[in-house]
């Protein structure tokens, strides 16, 4: 097993617990081994309490390699941004507050966000002039659907930084644990402001 690697997943969950972002036992983690596996959270770990061997390998389709643990339900997103970008090294999937209901009020598939100095957190932004594009794919429990719509949605436009999943909510990642958790952070940050604008407008 690699130390590096699992300790950064295991450590990434005790930092989101404490957070709030990831209550019972949803969200899912993982990092990329190399070109064809990456390790994952298996399915119905609180990720506050994660161990090393709460972690299992698995394919970039998906499935378990040489391990009796249920890959966490939405393996097929991660394997699927891993396929679809060499230079992801790190995905992590929150369930938060901020998240879950922006996701809701806002009606269509992009979430704009503009005028933040908080943008400056997401990789290649100096600026909070810059207009940046969220998407948001509406929820399903069906994730090779999703994953597909993933697929397709990218190969129009690839996304950048993360998405959101309608009433469910955010996938960030990065080029390694430590660009992810940024992502994260940046992320939530600047939906928490969206989202109580919206509702300071109401």
């Amino acid at each position: 097993m690699s130390d590096v690697l699992t300790h950064s997943i295991v450590e990434a969950g005790r930092w989101i617990d404490a957070q709030g972002w990831c209550p019972a036992t949803g969200g899912n983690f993982s990092a990329r081994i190399d070109a064809t596996s990456a390790w994952v959270t298996a399915s119905g770990r609180h990720k506050g309490e994660l161990t090393p061997y709460d972690l299992l390998q698995v394919d970039l389709h998906g499935q378990a390699i040489n391990s009796v643990l249920k890959p966490s339900a939405e393996t097929l997103l991660h394997t699927a941004l891993y396929a679809l970008d060499t230079n992801i090294g790190a995905v992590l999937h929150t369930h938060s507050i901020a998240s879950t209901v922006l996701s809701r009020l806002e009606t269509s598939n992009t979430l704009a966000l503009n005028g933040y100095e908080m943008q400056k957190s997401l990789s290649g932004n100096s600026t909070h002039d810059a207009a940046l594009a969220i998407h948001i794919f509406d929820n399903t429990q069906d994730m090779q659907a999703l994953a597909q719509q993933l697929k397709n949605t990218w190969a129009r436009s690839p996304l950048q930084w993360g998405f959101l999943v309608r009433g469910h909510g955010l996938y960030a990642w990065g080029k390694d644990m430590v660009e992810a958790k940024r992502h994260l952070e940046g992320l939530e940050f600047l939906f928490a402001c969206e989202r109580d604008m919206m509702l300071l407008k109401k």
